[in-house]
């Protein structure tokens, strides 16, 4: 970004602090505004990435043809509406045809979106839709279980409740068998961490 940009972005966040109440002259905050635009240029960093790209780049030849599932990928976001954290769990899985993918793309994936301003359902839809165009597999299914600071620190105040989303593609949405499979392996305990 260019040093006009930086300042104007760090000028709007002095502004806010003031307009909050704060003296965004005292100490603790004189470097806050240059702290944060760094924060966002981190937190927001999926603008600045392909998933498609990210996704070609590691894909294999394969005969297998059964579920291959990465299941508790963490992640944060950002409430579009509210500018605050979205923290959860996405469960990916997808069934292949002929290519499977080295298994940190679909955790990369899901950063390159979840590093956005989003909506959970949206958020969801993506994940699914990129893996889905970009490796063709026979089905894809992402589902997200996740806190919105936007119901609990503020609105509501409604603590520790859980927003689930899903979306199914091929066989995941078309095969019950399948479905079943899937949400059982995510819901089953983990067990022992390796």
């Amino acid at each position: 970004m260019s040093e006009n940009k930086n300042k104007e972005f760090e000028n709007a966040v002095k502004i806010m602090m003031q307009h909050v109440g704060e003296d965004a002259s005292r100490e603790g905050l004189l470097d806050t505004p240059a702290r944060v635009r760094k924060a966002y240029e981190f937190i927001y960093g999926g603008y600045k990435e392909d998933p498609t790209e990210i996704l070609k780049k590691a894909l294999f030849t394969t005969s297998n043809d059964e579920m291959v599932l990465v299941k508790d990928i963490e992640f944060y976001s950002t409430c579009e509406h509210h500018l605050l954290p979205i923290i959860g769990r996405v469960h990916v899985a997808y069934i292949p045809d002929g290519k499977v993918v080295g298994l940190s793309k679909i955790p990369r994936v899901v950063n390159v979106f979840a590093r956005r301003m989003q909506i959970q359902e949206q958020l969801t839809e993506q994940i699914a839709d990129a893996i889905m165009n970009t490796i063709n597999p026979k089905g894809v299914a992402v589902v997200i279980q996740a806190r919105h600071m936007c119901m609990e620190m503020r609105g509501v105040e409604k603590i520790n409740s859980t927003t689930t989303s899903s979306a199914l593609r091929g066989l995941f949405k078309k095969d019950e068998k399948t479905r079943s499979e899937f949400f059982s392996l995510i819901n089953s305990p983990t067990g022992t961490r390796y």
